[in-house]
């Protein structure tokens, strides 16, 4: 009898610890077990498989951020220069220069004007002695459109505007001058 009793011993001291690891985990999971097949049901492995594909979907289509074309939101929106910024400043030209815009009439020495019927245009220098033509309506320097041709001269009318949204005009005059004036 004590030899029974020994062996039972042995058994319930081998047992459980795998009773009490079982115990705690819980049960083995669903998809361990093989499931009998029903006519239109899918096994439970598929049925595991789908859940976690749609899960998956789920996760994916929930919210997706792109940061191109937006602000940091980790920047203050208020910083030190915007606070204290002149507002009689003038707003810089935030667009690409090309052609003429390339340079302000100041930089620009004209040498002719062609006066036509209706293609009045001018002809003005750099400091390289390369030549441009003008016409009317043409854009020059950051601001600048020439407005007028004239038999002497060219009329450039420069439009800034100031942060408060004032609108700024001006009018530039290139002079034609005469062959030995400087």
């Amino acid at each position: 009898m004590k030899t029974s009793s020994i062996q039972n011993m042995k058994i319930m001291t081998l047992a459980l610890p795998a009773l009490l690891f079982f115990g705690l985990i819980g049960h083995f999971p669903a998809n361990a077990l093989p499931v009998p097949e029903e006519p239109g049901i899918p096994p439970a492995a598929e049925i595991a498989m789908d859940s976690v594909t749609l899960a998956k979907e789920k996760q994916e289509n929930l919210f997706v951020y792109h940061i191109e074309g937006r602000p940091d939101p980790f920047v203050p929106f208020i910083t030190k220069k915007a606070a204290t910024t002149n507002m009689n400043e003038i707003v810089p030209v935030a667009n690409r220069l090309t052609g003429m815009q390339l340079f302000e009439p100041g930089q620009l020495k004209l040498v002719a004007i062609m006066m036509a019927e209706n293609n009045d245009f001018a002809m003005a220098e750099d400091f390289t002695g390369k030549g441009y033509i003008l016409l009317t309506g043409m854009k020059i320097g950051r601001r600048g459109i020439v407005t007028a041709i004239e038999s002497n001269q060219v009329v450039i009318e420069e439009t800034a505007f100031t942060r408060a949204g004032e609108k700024l005009t001006s009018n530039i005059v290139m002079l034609l001058k005469k062959e030995g004036e400087e």
